[in-house]
């Protein structure tokens, strides 16, 4: 870090953006840094970290903080913003302000300033400003508030030019402003006094406040501080809080009464659209329109070109690597690791790409344009039911098409509570690729009533997120919910250039971090599902499989919801169903497949000569299923849950969509029963999401939380099914009690360890 004062050059320079949420401050970071970013978590927290440098270079360091309103240290957010300002690590803070929304923004700018650090007013917005026709006296700004303004618009590449050239002038040659708010006369004589032994005014004042950083503790007793604390608010009939925020807000006021003109003011088209949009007749309507049309986009655009991915990827990585050790004379174990196990890694963390980035495209034009607060108030009774915000809904519908972007959708979540609980619910909506499986089921075990039985697996996976929801509110997220401000911002087109800097870095953050956990875990289960218990490689699907074997050694686990030790197949296809829910349908085409071919003498399609590997066909391959998928674009809500398929019950229909062989069904009619059939069904639905999905988990919340939620998943997704069987067929009234005292074990594991994680993060915040 080179500090350089005194009107000299700098060239390795580090500024840092804080401002409120929707001022502008992303918007400004992303015209300030284009695609030269990069995206992590800060220390110890899940609290995102973004970088970027201008024009490209390494010495010259943007670091944009989380959207704070105060320095407080009430959230993680907040924390991480004071701690990183008082570290000293940026030569400069630029405080991006919402010029129509002064006053507000104001109050962070206050609280920065009295933090010492060098500081520049970067007013945003001022295109809008002068649509209201108000404006404001720069000059005069600057003056009241001791410190450099500059003005314009993030959105204008001319004004941002402007920005980054005066700003870069600025570094340097900014001192810490001497103007302050006056607090009452026994709070100032109080800081004076403890001024020397806190090592600053600031901390004085922080510690009087509350807020001061651990390091600071000690230095002043706190018995000593809550005696003066409350002998002060004795004097003054109010609480310090009240009375600090009441000193700032009336500095704030005598610097807009000075530098602030607003002529009257007419209602804007922002105001006129929110009549509609927010009307409490019209308002869940609307949102429920706007949300469909985003998995539209998210599911049915984005799983069009799932298929060529596959294909591609396959090709390249599986099958033309495989060919290439093949050919250089490697053994078949690997091939098997490398082709068959990172390879086929790759090729799954690559069939999620269209569809991550596509929700992420939906998500940031939702952002950009200002709707996603919108759709935040609407939802937000009905969240706040559960403890949650009503911008937690977007991800709950969002899981209907797949839970990976569900998960990484949690990212518009300012609370880490909220984004965790959502995390742990948003499992529980029935994803696109559980659907292949609740239709076989259907087709082989309820008939004409296939529809009506995959329905209620719906409706049973929403009504299981909220007892989630109320579970983990009292238990492991015990205690209140985290603040919530409800920021209406303007509405305006959204922008080409920001939507996309937005979307590519969020999903290069996937490839990064979710996509290694995906290839590790798609590698392990693809060698136990190759290697057989002779030590050959190439038993995939087949019972000679190390995973087949151990599907049915554990097969008795599932005994009391009614899973057969002939239905062992099943039982591998859950282990399967690890690499893709979907997984589960082939694996049970191909085990029973098998067994008919054994009870029939056949011997299937060994005899069959394997097609030459041909890297040009695969490509062009490729390309077919591409245009294929495109053309398959549908927009009916039917065709994206696949009710369409379903609906009639219609084997051949169903054995089709699935690409099963239709003879599978009468072995599953002798393995299942309609009521364990439907106790899979419920399993299937609960446990451990796919290993993407568990990648996603991970890189979210830990992986701590993460093996968490996995066993809480699976271990009610075994409760659940056993008891709805034992129930439905009048059976041992033991295997009922288990499953509920599971339950209720699980409830108290969850609180003691919310308990442990609350009394941690208050040392923390100490």
């Amino acid at each position: 870090m080179k500090r350089v004062e005194g009107g000299a050059s700098v060239s390795n320079f580090t500024i840092a953006l804080a401002g409120n949420p929707n001022c502008g401050k992303t918007t400004l970071f992303n015209a300030l840094t284009g695609g030269n970013q990069r995206i992590g978590n800060w220390p110890g927290v899940t609290v995102e970290k973004k970088e970027g440098w201008l024009s490209g270079s390494k010495q010259r360091k943007v670091v944009d903080l989380p959207g704070i309103y105060s320095l407080n240290a009430g959230s993680e957010d907040e924390r991480v913003a004071r701690d990183y300002l008082l570290s000293g690590e940026a030569d400069l803070v630029v405080n991006i302000v919402d010029a129509s929304h002064l006053e507000r923004n104001l109050y962070l700018t206050t609280t920065i300033m009295e933090m010492g650090v060098p500081v520049v007013l970067f007013l945003n917005m001022m295109d809008l400003l002068e649509k209201e026709g108000s404006t404001i006296n720069i000059k005069e700004l600057e003056s009241a508030l001791g410190v450099p303004v500059v003005a314009g618009t993030a959105t204008d590449k001319k004004s941002v030019a402007e920005a980054v050239a005066r700003i870069t002038e600025l570094v340097g040659n900014v001192r810490p402003s001497d103007h302050k708010p006056v607090y009452p006369n026994e709070i100032e004589e109080l800081i004076s006094k403890w001024e020397k032994q806190a090592g600053g005014r600031w901390n004085a004042l922080a510690l009087y406040e509350g807020t001061a950083p651990s390091e600071l503790h000690g230095r002043i007793p706190t018995e000593k501080i809550a005696a003066e604390r409350e002998k002060i608010s004795s004097l003054l009939k109010e609480e310090s809080e009240v009375i600090l925020a009441d000193s700032r807000y009336g500095f704030i006021r005598g610097v807009i009464h000075d530098v602030f003109h607003a002529q009257e003011r007419r209602r804007s088209v922002s105001e006129q659209i929110d009549k509609v949009v927010l009307n409490r007749f019209l308002g869940i309507p609307i949102f429920l329109v706007v949300m469909y049309l985003m998995f539209w986009l998210a599911i049915s655009v984005g799983s069009s070109f799932i298929d060529f991915f596959d294909v591609l990827f396959g090709t390249i990585f599986v099958d033309g690597f495989g060919v290439l050790l093949g050919s250089i004379g490697s053994p078949d174990w690997v091939v098997s690791f490398l082709a068959g196990g990172v390879g086929a890694g790759i090729q799954t963390v690559a069939t999620f790409v269209p569809v991550v980035f596509f929700m992420f495209l939906a998500l940031s034009l939702l952002e950009d344009s200002g709707y996603m607060a919108r759709a935040a108030f609407v939802m937000d009774r009905l969240m706040r039911a559960l403890g949650l915000p009503g911008k937690a809904f977007v991800p709950m519908i969002v899981g209907f098409g797949c839970t990976v972007p569900a998960i990484l959708a949690t990212r518009t979540l300012e609370n880490k509570r909220d984004r965790f609980m959502t995390i742990f619910m948003a499992p529980f909506m029935s994803c696109g690729a559980r659907l292949p499986v609740y239709a076989l089921f259907g087709a082989a075990l309820f008939g004409a009533h296939a529809g009506a039985i995959v329905f209620s697996i719906y409706i049973i996976g929403v009504l299981l997120a909220v007892l989630t929801g109320l579970f983990l509110k009292h238990s492991l997220f015990r205690g209140e919910p985290g603040y919530f401000i409800m920021e209406l911002p303007p509405y305006h087109a959204p922008r080409f250039k920001h939507v996309m800097i937005h979307t590519w870095t969020r999903l290069k953050v996937f490839l990064a971090r979710a996509g290694k956990v995906i290839v590790i875990a798609v590698f392990l289960l693809g060698v136990l599902n190759s290697l057989g218990t002779d030590g050959s490689f190439g038993n995939e699907d087949t019972e000679n499989s190390v995973l087949a074997v151990t599907g049915k050694a554990i097969t008795p686990i599932f005994s009391p919801m009614g899973i057969k030790e002939e239905s062992w197949p099943a039982t591998v296809g859950l282990f399967t169903g690890l690499f893709a829910k979907e997984a589960v349908v082939g694996t049970l085409n191909g085990l029973y497949g098998q067994i008919a071919a054994a009870e029939n003498n056949v011997a299937g399609d060994e005899g069959g000569e394997e097609e030459a590997f041909s890297l040009g066909a695969g490509i062009k391959d490729s390309f077919v299923a591409l245009k294929d998928g495109v053309l398959g674009i549908s927009g009916g809500i039917g065709s994206i849950v696949g009710a369409d398929v379903i609906s009639g019950g219609d084997e051949e229909a169903v054995a089709e969509a699935a690409e099963v062989d239709i003879s599978i069904f009468s072995l599953m009619r002798r393995g299942f029963t309609p009521v364990s059939g439907y106790a899979y069904l419920l399993f299937v639905l609960i446990y451990f999401p796919c290993l993407a999905a568990f990648g996603a988990i991970v890189k979210e919340m830990g992986i701590g939380l993460g093996i968490l939620e996995a066993i809480y998943l699976t271990v009610s997704a075994w409760a659940v099914a056993v008891f709805y069987y034992q129930i439905a067929e009048g059976g041992n009234f033991l295997w009922m009690i288990v499953s509920a005292a599971i339950m209720v074990a699980q409830f108290f594991v969850f609180r003691a360890i919310g308990n442990r994680n609350r009394k941690k993060e208050a040392l923390q915040s100490a």
